[in-house]
C-alpha cells in the first residue's frame, strides 16, 4: 500500500484525531495540577506549533500533491488544535465566566451562554475566512475543508449541548472550564441534533462519492481524509445519544486529578 491508498488515508485521519484529542486533554489536565499560570504557560509555548500549522497550510495550498494533501490536513490540525487548546485552558473563553443561574431559560440562558463562549467561537469564525482568504484560487483545499468539518461539528456539538442531548461526558473538562457545565442539558435530544448529524452525514456521502470517482489519486487521498473525518465527527455526535466508553480512548494517558469523575460514568453528567 502507498499513501495514494483510501485505507492508509481513513487509518491517518483517525489516528490523527485520536493523537491530537489525547495530546491537547493531556496538556490541560497536567496544568490543572500546575501552578496558577500554566495553562496560560502553554499557550503562549505553543504558539510556533500554531505558527507551523499556518506556514504548513499556506505552502501546501499551492499544489495538489499527495504530500501536499497530508501536509495541509496535518497543518489545519496544528491550527485547530491551538485553538481548541486556547479554550480549553481558558485563555480565550468568553466574558462570562460564572455559572448559569438557577432558573435562567429561554432567551436569556442562550444570551448568557454565548458570553460564555464567545471570543473562541468568534476566533473560530476568524480562522475560518483566514483559511478561507489564504486557499482561494488554490489548487488543493483540503485544508480548507478539514477546518470546515471540524468548525461545523463544533458548533452543532456546542447547540447540542446547550439545548439537550442524553449523555453529556464532563470527565475532561478542564477546571477553568468548569463553569461551563451548569450551562449543558442532560435530556431528550432536541431537533439540533437530527439536523446536526444529517449535515455531517450527507457530507461524509459526498466526499465518499468523490473518493470514489477519484481513485488514487492525490485528490482521492484528500476525500479519504476528509470521509472520515466526517464520519468520526458524525460518530461524535451519536455518542451524546449511544452509551458507548468512548473516553477509554483517552483516560488511559491522562492523570487523576480531584475533579475526574468515576471511570464508568461516560458521556452522564
Amino acid at each position: 500500500m502507498t499513501f495514494t491508498s483510501p485505507f492508509i488515508a481513513a487509518v491517518t485521519a483517525v489516528f490523527a484525531w485520536w493523537f491530537f484529542t489525547g495530546a491537547i486533554l493531556l496538556v490541560v489536565r497536567r496544568a490543572d495540577g500546575g501552578d496558577a499560570v500554566a495553562h496560560g504557560r502553554n499557550v503562549f509555548l505553543s504558539i510556533p506549533l500554531l505558527a507551523l500549522g499556518a506556514a504548513g497550510l499556506v505552502i501546501s495550498s499551492v499544489e495538489q500533491s499527495v504530500l501536499n494533501v497530508y501536509v495541509a490536513f496535518i497543518s489545519t490540525l496544528l491550527i485547530w488544535g491551538w485553538i481548541e487548546l486556547a479554550f480549553l485552558a481558558g485563555v480565550i473563553t468568553g466574558p462570562e465566566r460564572r455559572p448559569c443561574p438557577a432558573g435562567l431559560t429561554g432567551r436569556a440562558r442562550f444570551a448568557r451562554a454565548w458570553q460564555t463562549v464567545s471570543y473562541h467561537e468568534l476566533l473560530l469564525l476568524a480562522g475560518f475566512l483566514l483559511i478561507l482568504t489564504a486557499t482561494r484560487g488554490a489548487e488543493n483545499h483540503v485544508g480548507f475543508w478539514t477546518y470546515t468539518i471540524l468548525f461545523t461539528a463544533r458548533i452543532s456539538a456546542k447547540l447540542n449541548l446547550f439545548f439537550g442531548v442524553p449523555r453529556i461526558n464532563t470527565e475532561f473538562v478542564p477546571q477553568p472550564l468548569q463553569h461551563l457545565k451548569s450551562y449543558f442539558r442532560q435530556g431528550p435530544v432536541t431537533m439540533a441534533f437530527p439536523i446536526g448529524v444529517t449535515f455531517l452525514s450527507i457530507s461524509a456521502v459526498c466526499f465518499t462519492e468523490r473518493l470514489i470517482a477519484s481513485g488514487a489519486t492525490a485528490a482521492g487521498t484528500g476525500f479519504a481524509l476528509l470521509t472520515a473525518l466526517a464520519a468520526l465527527a458524525t460518530l461524535e455526535h451519536w455518542l451524546m445519544v449511544v452509551p458507548l466508553p468512548d473516553a477509554k480512548l483517552w483516560r488511559w494517558m491522562l492523570p487523576e486529578t480531584t475533579t475526574t469523575l468515576a471511570k464508568d460514568k461516560t458521556h452522564e453528567l
